[in-house]
């Protein structure tokens, strides 16, 4: 009886065991954006990026912090948190999608496989679908490099640009996610 109940528990939690398996993480993801106008250039870090990557599922998230990114100039970063992305209010930005055109087998052997990544993108706490192409490279070591670049439009998200230094913001900004996953 006791080897049956053993037996019993052991069917129960076996598919928990082996999907978690399946999981990889990073707590420093990288997140970079770049805003280039005929003005001036805007770019910032976000080294501090956690994401998790489901591989049996393709399910895939990530946060950031926005205080997090980092400018070359402090000015421009104060500007960044109080008036355009009000992080008091919306401190953080994130992500909920799914990659396809890779499957768990794929992750086994090391390689670099074009994806799709969709989903949904929050950002100044709106919503929007976002669909981009991107890479995952597979390690040796089992390490999963991801990367991939799209373009948000800050009017996009809520986030108002004063007409006074409009021309010094690009319509579009170009972010690249790199995140680099170890198995949990």
């Amino acid at each position: 009886m006791k080897a049956l109940k053993q037996l019993a528990i052991g069917a129960v939690l076996l598919p928990s065991l082996l999907s978690a398996q399946e999981r990889f993480a990073t707590r420093n993801g990288h997140i970079h954006f770049f805003s280039s106008t005929p003005v001036e250039n805007i770019e910032a870090d976000n080294r501090k990026v956690t994401s998790v990557f489901d591989a049996t599922s393709g399910a895939i998230e990530f946060s950031a912090l926005i205080r997090a990114f980092e400018f070359e100039k402090a000015l421009m970063q104060e500007h960044f948190n109080e008036n355009y992305m009000e992080s008091s209010t919306h401190p953080k930005a994130g992500f909920k999608g799914k990659v396809e055109g890779i499957t768990a087998d794929d992750l086994k052997k090391p390689g670099t496989y074009p994806v799709e990544v969709s989903g949904d993108l929050t950002i100044h706490g709106v919503t929007k679908p976002v669909t981009t192409k991107g890479t995952m490279t597979v390690e040796a070591g089992g390490t999963i490099k991801a990367k991939s670049e799209f373009n948000v439009k800050p009017e996009d998200h809520g986030i108002a640009i004063p007409g006074v230094v409009r021309k010094n913001i690009a319509e579009q900004i170009k972010v690249t996610v790199d995140l680099s996953y170890t198995k949990m």
